[in-house]
């Protein structure tokens, strides 16, 4: 090992549910690891610190958006922003997870040095001085959207009257009562606008320019809610999450599957609450269920808004936004006294952190991912993206799981680096496949900055939890694609390694 230590063993950034995830992950399963979180907010929560936007809740049910090692408590299944910050918080502090958070630090860049076996970190506190961290093992918990920059759709507001909010920057001091609302944007941040402004705004409309599948359940699941009366609560809850995982992943493969069976059942959905008076168009899209993300209707509640006249949901292409509405292609002008931008978010990458490796910037849309959580002959580094079609934490919950067991190999075999090694010949013979198979606008928008996925295993960017489970936690660690070697040594495998692996 290197004569001088770095500050940290691991260094994670961000403290939202993948950092939090990874630093609980540390102190059950890694305990003689030292470790850091830096976080650019004053508090925890990523996401859910961040937002602030009437009725802001999670679009998954929490027994699956929970951690795999905290159950989750509360009655709500589908719950609200201050009952996850309640959630992250109590986990935060009896594992004594927050005495290791550094708040008011932006990771600014991150260099690693291979003959140091560490990355030099540069943060910048909030009255602008920076400093340097450093770190053997880099853990990226910063998400996958830009924080200062949500997606610009172009709209002009120049001739508008009232006032322009986009949700992620929603003001504190907005009152809202008795003022006409127009949402524009039919995702899932619409869909929990419209219902909840809809309470106090004398109208809210949902301005769509395509409509998105929407599917409706109880917020409380009463299974887990009978469980948690009958058994321990750690046992009810694992019972719970392999419910819930499992009805995902059959409800997504009918999906792709039995496109019609699936729209059949949403619409009949639909049309319960609301009854036939309705205009099924607006909630028929023109692509089939999960080619894009479903959008959760919890209670129905955005269907009983609309049924009893509080809110509507528009159908059209915007021609411009004049003194007191939106005109419509169509000629049409819906009064508005504020307009809602809920047209999405821009990706980022590595929380937009310059990174290098020995002064060379990484270009991660040169590298492959490597079994989802690491890149292609870059040493030391993990990363979280959720799953599109399952809940973020699965993903979180896995890839925690991993990067323990590849710390704790590098301890036992004294190893400095970590690299999944792909040689120019197995690169060349790989084949390249759709990074998400999604159509959404944000992926659409982003796929040029993410890093590559091959069609083979383990350099795709896996979409199926059940089966990254079984592989990322019970398969060899040493695959022969993944390294351990000694700073100064060379990281890069062996032929004869590389032969074995093929």
């Amino acid at each position: 090992m290197l004569a001088t230590p770095p500050d940290f063993d691991v260094l994670i950034v961000g403290a939202g549910i993948s950092g939090i995830g990874m630093a609980a992950h540390l102190e059950e399963l890694c305990p003689n690891h030292t470790y850091g979180i830096v976080e650019r907010r004053a508090d925890i929560g990523g996401t859910w610190d961040l937002f602030k936007y009437p009725g802001i809740r999670s679009d998954s049910d929490m027994h699956t958006l929970g951690f795999v090692f905290e159950p989750w408590k509360h009655e709500k299944s589908i719950a609200d922003g201050p009952a996850i910050l309640e959630y992250l918080n109590r986990i935060a502090d009896e594992r004594g997870i927050r005495d290791h958070i550094r708040f008011g630090h932006k990771v600014i860049s991150a260099d690693f040095r291979p003959d140091e076996a560490r990355w030099h970190v540069t943060v910048e506190l909030e009255d602008g001085e920076r400093k340097l961290l450093t770190a053997n093992f880099l853990y990226l918990g910063s998400g996958y959207y830009d924080y200062d920059n949500p997606y610009d759709a172009g709209f002009d507001f120049s001739e508008f009257g009232g006032q322009v909010i986009h949700p992620q920057f929603w003001p504190e001091d907005l009152d809202y009562t008795g003022k006409k609302v127009v949402v524009v944007g039919s995702g899932a941040t619409a869909v929990t606008i419209v219902p909840s402004m809809a309470e106090k705004a004398a109208h809210v409309t949902m301005l769509q320019r395509t409509p998105t599948w929407m599917f409706s359940r109880p917020a409380k699941d009463a299974i887990a809610n009978f469980l948690r009366k009958i058994l321990p609560e750690k046992v009810a809850y694992a019972i719970t999450r392999f419910k819930n995982i499992k009805m995902q992943d059959f409800t997504f493969k009918t999906a792709r599957n039995k496109p019609q069976k699936v729209k059949d059942a949403l619409h009949k959905r639909i049309t319960k609450t609301m009854g036939d008076d309705f205009d099924l168009k607006d909630f028929t899209p023109p692509y089939n269920p999960w080619e894009q993300r479903l959008c959760l209707v919890p209670d129905d509640d955005l269907f009983e808004a609309i049924k009893a006249k509080k809110a509507s949901v528009v159908t059209g292409h915007i021609d411009k936004f004049e003194a007191g509405g939106v005109r419509l292609k169509s000629g049409e002008l819906i009064d508005a006294d504020i307009i809602v931008t809920a047209t999405g978010l821009s990706l980022a990458i590595a929380g937009k952190i310059a990174i290098s490796m020995a002064g060379e910037p990484v270009k991660f849309d040169e590298r492959y991912y490597y079994k989802g959580v690491m890149f292609s002959n870059l040493p030391n580094l993990a990363v979280v993206f959720g799953y599109l079609n399952a809940s973020w934490t699965l993903r979180a919950d896995i890839n925690s799981e991993f990067v323990c067991r590849v710390l704790n190999e590098m301890k036992a075999t004294g190893s400095d680096l970590a690299t999944p090694v792909l040689t120019p010949e197995a690169e060349a013979k790989l084949e390249e496949d759709d990074l998400f198979d999604f159509s959404s606008g944000y992926i659409q928008r982003g796929k040029h900055i993410m890093p590559k996925s091959a069609t083979a295993y383990p350099w795709r960017l896996n979409q199926e939890y059940i089966f990254d489970r079984k592989i990322m936690r019970k398969g060899d660690i040493r695959d022969g694609l993944l390294t351990f070697t000694k700073a100064g040594a060379n990281a890069r495998a062996s032929d004869e390694q590389l032969e074995a692996a093929e």
